[in-house]
């Protein structure tokens, strides 16, 4: 036999085979009960979830995982120990760049005296107030700045300070997916104007009361005309979906007690660290942070987390390592007899980069 001959003997042997393989298919489903509709619903959502896991490159899209939050307590008190209002905002400033660099989700500041400072239109404010102010200041893109945050004498040298330059501080020639904005007054028959920071302000769909900071989603069209309606998202958002960072939210707490009591988390933190000079000593590379979900990392005043145990009512007899789940000294051997709060954060913070690398590497 000539190889012709031979390809065309195997050609029409596999048509057979292809052939017999159909009627016997056919056959099986002729003898299938008809389908039920529950039936043809669950056929037709495997057929959706196959197109999905085609269209991904044969691979389905996994639940994206979400990413721990970190939050750092800081004693309110440490501002009292400032000499003038610009060294007080000097200090507010530089635990505004650490928070900033290492990501910090939240900070709480907490007061030792609460009652020293009255309401919020006092003239005088205590210094965890004082904190508060300055780090929400910071936090706030430059151009929102003069709308959110009416004048006030504490804020006299805030123009002293470098700028975070976080992700969420984008400027007027920049486009981004989500933009920070404050809501204005105005016609709201087709919805709410924003000024996010262009040139033009943007039309989102939801009816919004004026002066609110909003996350506005502002996708890839680049039209800033009112026939391109634009939605208010939650400030979440932009973590969740792209994973980037939107800077931190400030926390007042009459005490630290409260730190942990008022947490915004429904679950709470479910990892606490004290740091501390009289704290247990662990190298960084040996330290082994459990999973968790959201993590506190307090620092304490001029004499430390054991003065505010002892001032606050809620924690009367307890000790440190009965308030925090472990309570570490983060420079050990320092050559200095103290060590100043926002040199510890900065030092803390860079301590516990690998671990929490670690245990997030484990969720």
């Amino acid at each position: 036999m000539n190889p012709a001959d031979g390809e065309a003997h195997a050609a029409e042997k596999a048509l057979r085979k292809k052939e017999k393989r159909k009627k016997r298919k056919d056959a099986t489903e002729d003898d299938l009960p008809a389908p039920s509709a529950e039936g043809e619903a669950i056929r037709e959502k495997k057929k959706k979830q196959k197109h999905r896991k085609d269209e991904d490159g044969g691979e389905e899209k996994a639940a994206p995982k979400r990413k721990p939050t970190l939050s750092i307590a800081v004693a309110g008190s440490i501002i009292d120990n400032a000499q003038s209002l610009e060294l007080a905002t000097l200090l507010a400033g530089q635990i505004a760049r650490a928070a900033t660099v290492f990501r910090v989700d939240e900070v709480v500041v907490f007061d030792s005296s609460p009652t020293v400072n009255g309401g919020a239109g006092d003239d005088e404010e205590s210094g965890a107030r004082f904190l508060v102010r300055i780090l929400e200041f910071m936090e706030t893109p430059q151009y929102l700045r003069r709308t959110l945050f009416p004048k006030h004498k504490n804020l006299k040298f805030v123009g002293l300070l470098p700028p975070l330059d976080a992700p969420h501080h984008v400027r007027k020639h920049e486009w981004c997916m989500f933009r920070e904005g404050v809501t204005l007054d105005g016609d709201r028959s087709k919805g709410t104007l924003v000024d996010v920071g262009l040139s033009k302000n943007v039309l989102v769909e939801q009816i919004l009361e004026p002066g609110k900071r909003v996350t506005v989603a502002m996708g890839t069209n680049r039209d800033l005309t009112t026939a391109c309606v634009r939605k208010v998202v939650p400030p979440s958002t932009p973590r969740e979906e792209m994973g980037s960072y939107r800077g931190y939210k400030v926390r007042y707490a009459s005490n630290l007690s409260d730190v942990f009591k008022d947490s915004p988390y429904k679950e709470g933190y479910d990892h606490i660290i004290g740091t501390s000079e009289h704290g247990e000593i662990i190298s960084s590379s040996e330290l082994t942070l459990p999973s968790f979900r959201h993590l506190l990392i307090a620092f304490g005043g001029l004499a430390g987390l054991e003065e505010s145990i002892e001032e606050d009512t809620n924690l009367k007899g307890k000790r440190a390592k009965d308030v925090f789940t472990c309570y570490l000294n983060t420079c050990p051997d320092q050559g200095s007899r103290t060590i100043r709060t926002e040199e510890a954060i900065l030092i803390s913070l860079q301590y516990f980069q690998d671990p929490i690398r670690r245990a997030e590497q484990q969720m």
